[in-house]
């Protein structure tokens, strides 16, 4: 099976060592496009742009790059709850045109209250899911075409549709990560691809079993994906020393402050990442190879895989053998690990390749200005 390997925008910053300022980056639009562009080069399928309130915007980030890159594709985040879905799927649409067919979107429920809360959301962990469901109907099938009408008990649109449709056909991707039962019975129903952070073999194996049950009963299939950060060396002491080298400068007491911080999330996900480990820095091989010491202070996505190309790939077959099919990488800085992943990694994989992707894409249509009866004769047109 060909590999999809996606690189990381490291929009709220980044660094040569976690947890300390030492060696920080400026993080603006000459960086991030130096790293886009040297993942478009190197080979990388897209980039996932990050969300909340440490992170420049996704959006704006991603449609800031189109122009300077061919290739890439934009994995960018979905928020229900904080946007409409019909404004979300508009914004979805002219991202995929003005694109040409390069943007996939990430839905993020989030599960952070207090973010959430400066956000004006206000809802709990079961509200969030069942809102993030009606959220994804309406934005799916408004993006498809269709002319909604729909009273849920979160979300009431009336007649919402799209006058300028996708350039992917019926639209773009949707990915979802979470590993709540809710989560789960979301990413059954309606998504394309389900992420999981990086936890041992056995333990995806568990999630993936338990999704594509769902989806199955539900008539469908989901395409699975992981995230998880990579520290690839020409040998593999030498990358177990790059990762106690990334957290050199990270005490006892940032250790304790982050992990405090991160028990006060809802996200079920959030607290497995933190039970690998358990905030102990002398437990973090947590499977051969898989390193949990990015999560002492990282939220999110805290394993990484450590090792030379052989064995790291060898690492990531372990996966692709449970249905993964898709990585999404990060690494520290993120511009050089780009290039270390290429050289050191690249060649042990069996990498996707532009032309395997099968997306249909329409064409982009001539038209004028649209009128008051264009839109109506359109409106009139989708309810038949």
């Amino acid at each position: 099976m060909s590999l999809n390997i996606f690189w990381f925008l490291p929009t709220h910053g980044d660094g040569r060592y976690l947890g300390t300022e030492e060696g920080a980056r400026v993080v603006d639009h000459g960086y991030l496009q130096q790293i886009a562009q040297a993942a478009d080069r190197l080979g990388f399928g897209g980039v996932l742009l990050p969300t909340g309130r440490s992170c420049e915007d996704s959006w704006l980030v991603a449609a800031s790059l189109i122009s300077v890159t061919q290739r890439l594709k934009f994995l960018v985040a979905l928020r229900p709850g904080i946007i409409s879905p019909t404004l979300a799927a508009r914004q979805a649409a002219t991202l995929d045109r003005l694109s040409g067919g390069r943007a996939l979107f990430n839905l993020v429920t989030g599960g952070d209250p207090a973010e959430l809360a400066a956000e004006g959301l206000h809802l709990n962990h079961k509200e969030r899911y069942e809102a993030s469901a009606e959220f994804t109907r309406i934005w799916r099938r408004v993006l498809e075409g269709e002319t909604v009408d729909y009273e849920g008990k979160h979300i009431q649109v009336k007649g919402a549709s799209l006058m300028h449709p996708p350039v992917q056909y019926p639209r773009p991707p949707l990915y979802f990560g979470g590993s709540s039962d809710e989560a789960q019975d979301l990413a059954a129903e309606q998504v394309e691809l389900y992420l999981t952070w990086g936890e041992p073999p056995a333990l995806v194996k568990e999630k993936i079993e338990q999704v594509r049950a769902k989806a199955a009963a539900k008539g469908r299939t989901v395409r699975f994906g992981i995230r998880l950060h990579v520290i690839v060396r020409e040998t593999t002491e030498e990358a177990w020393r790059a990762a106690d080298k990334l957290i050199a400068n990270v005490d006892d007491e940032t250790i304790q402050r982050a992990q405090a911080a991160f028990a006060k999330t809802d996200s079920v996900g959030q607290h497995r990442m933190a039970a690998l480990h358990g905030g102990d820095r002398n437990k973090l091989e947590i499977s051969p190879n898989l390193w949990a010491g990015i999560g002492l202070v990282r939220t999110g996505a805290g394993t990484a895989l450590v090792g030379d190309g052989p064995t790291v790939a060898a690492r990531m077959q372990e996966y692709a053998d449970l249905g993964i099919d898709t990585f999404i990488f990060s690494g520290y800085p993120h511009l050089e690990e780009a290039y270390r992943v290429s050289e050191l990694l690249f060649p042990h994989l069996d990498l996707a390749k532009p032309e395997d992707d099968n997306t249909v894409k329409k064409a982009i249509l001539p038209r004028g200005e649209l009128v008051a009866h264009d839109f109506a004769s359109k409106r009139t047109a989708s309810q038949h």
